[in-house]
């Protein structure tokens, strides 16, 4: 790291993804600025599902339960016919938790809430969010970037050694570097709206007109409070009156029944969806995440967790390189990611087709469990020794014991900023000296804990690394610690004994 740094990182945007990011960073001891040129927070619902494996990011950064204290179970669907009568579903699968999956159900929180308990973490680990500041221009001299930023005090110059851009669909960051971003308009353009209604009561959501395009409208009622999100297909051209009236004028002319009254209007917003993926995550000292890099659709609740699982994978790699490991292992960032935001615009897409004929359902495809990492460059081989986890895999929770009586959760053990090395057998099978950033967890014979139902998959003397993000790293035998030992040196700062 270069000494005439002012900050370590400079983030741009303070959404979801720049505010994970953020959090992430901050953790690690990793200095940085976090700008938004907005005047203060996000203050819409946009972005209201939560998927499962983002409650288990949320988890490790240590706000999972203020999360879902801010949010809450999704509501049964009322689906209104023609005729009046309706039907009420559930779009979403409902499933208990399990010993590997704690978190098996999305949870409505809207967006502004999940950023409010992100904001909040950052403040407790010593950073702060700035508003009303922008980034007028940067550039890269290889060994750092240098940027101009613009706010209350006047042009300040900023040479960092990353910058990242966290700024949204329009990205100032990715247009500067000229990173294509090829995609396409769906055409389809809609509403989307926090208002606050009479007329409906709030146990479900209602949907009218399916199947309809130039008629169908919903009603998701929003926890903890008398706000509705309104969403609704509009007409692709035109001015769009998001006022009181101009809503109350909209509602009107595709519902007879029953009468919905507009009291407020909180935050509105006319938008075209697109699905666009960046040509590139990466340029020299510059990085893109979150929607800078990929726009979905809405449907299939994507966007938001797409774009903190971004953040979770990037600000592990930036910490370990700022320590001094391989600058290298930061090319697996868009290696990762960008495929993953690929198929994610897959399934949203196809979810958008199904919306338009009014039979869209959300099952395990968008909980975001099942993706993974295999083939990465960090995902050395198949292994023979493991019971279907394999390397690149998310690492399934479990729930233990400790020698001294004591149950554990494997999630517990994983949680933090360092890597995990999982040892089957006794202590003695380890052979492995202590090792900073590494925490070496001995599992059955003589170790530290007790595993009796046999999920973990772990042979007599397998090794295996988790990384900070919970994924499988590699997995090793009792003989292979030469390989271990060379694996590690690509993704930890220098072994200094």
């Amino acid at each position: 790291m270069q000494s005439d740094l002012n900050v370590d990182v400079l983030i741009v945007g303070a959404g979801a993804a720049g505010l994970t990011l953020a959090v992430d960073l901050a953790r690690r001891g990793v200095t940085f600025r976090l700008i938004d040129g907005l005047d203060g927070p996000f203050q819409g619902s946009r972005g209201k599902g939560i998927q499962p494996r983002t409650l288990e990011v949320f988890e490790d950064l240590g706000v999972v339960d203020r999360i879902a204290a801010a949010g809450s179970l999704y509501p049964p669907q009322r689906v209104y016919g023609l005729d009046g009568g309706f039907e009420d579903t559930q779009e979403f699968s409902i499933a208990a938790s399990t010993d590997s999956e704690p978190y098996r159900m999305p949870l409505l929180v809207p967006q502004f809430r999940t950023e409010a308990v992100l904001r909040d973490r950052i403040i407790e680990l010593g950073g702060r969010v700035e508003y009303g500041v922008e980034l007028v221009s940067f550039g890269d001299d290889g060994d750092a970037a240098v940027a101009s930023i613009a706010g209350t005090d006047g042009i300040q110059t900023i040479r960092c050694r990353y910058l990242i851009g966290a700024d949204g669909g329009r990205s100032f960051v990715r247009r500067a570097l000229s990173v294509e971003f090829p995609g396409k308009t769906l055409g389809v353009r809609a509403i989307v709206a926090d208002i606050e209604i009479d007329g409906l009561d709030r146990d479900v959501w209602h949907r009218f007109n399916a199947g309809d395009m130039a008629r169908q409208i919903s009603f998701c009622p929003l926890p903890h409070g008398d706000v509705f999100q309104l969403q609704a297909p509009i007409a692709l051209g035109g001015e769009a009156d998001l006022s009181v009236a101009g809503l109350q004028a909209f509602i009107d002319e595709r519902l007879s029944m029953p009468a919905i009254r507009v009291r407020a209007v909180h935050w509105a917003s006319a938008y075209v969806m697109n699905a666009r993926l960046a040509e590139h995550y990466r340029v020299g000292n510059v990085f893109l995440i979150g929607d800078a890099a990929h726009i979905h659709p809405p449907t299939g609740g994507q966007g938001l967790n797409t774009s903190v699982q971004d953040a979770y994978n990037l600000g592990w790699k930036l910490a370990a390189v700022l320590a001094g490991a391989p600058p290298v292992l930061l090319d697996t960032y868009e290696e990762e990611r960008r495929p993953v935001a690929a198929g994610m615009l897959g399934l949203a897409a196809g979810l958008l087709d199904k919306a338009r004929h009014g039979d869209m359902r959300r099952g395990r495809e968008v909980h975001q469990l099942d993706l993974g990492y295999r083939g990465s460059s960090l995902a050395p081989g198949m292994s023979e020794r493991t019971n279907g986890i394999q390397p690149g895999d998310r690492m399934p929770d479990s729930v233990l014991r400790g020698a001294a009586g004591q149950p554990r959760r494997l999630y517990d053990l994983l949680a933090g900023p360092h890597w995990t090395l999982l040892v089957a057998g006794d202590a003695g099978d380890a052979d492995v000296p202590p090792r900073a950033g590494v925490n070496v967890v001995t599992i059955d014979g003589d170790g530290q804990l007790r595993h009796d139902n046999g999920q973990l998959g772990l042979a007599k003397g397998e090794r295996r690394l988790v990384r900070p993000d919970g994924y499988v790293g590699a997995c090793f035998g009792p003989g292979e610690t030469h390989a271990m030992t060379d694996y590690l040196s690509h993704v930890l700062p220098p072994y200094r004994s």
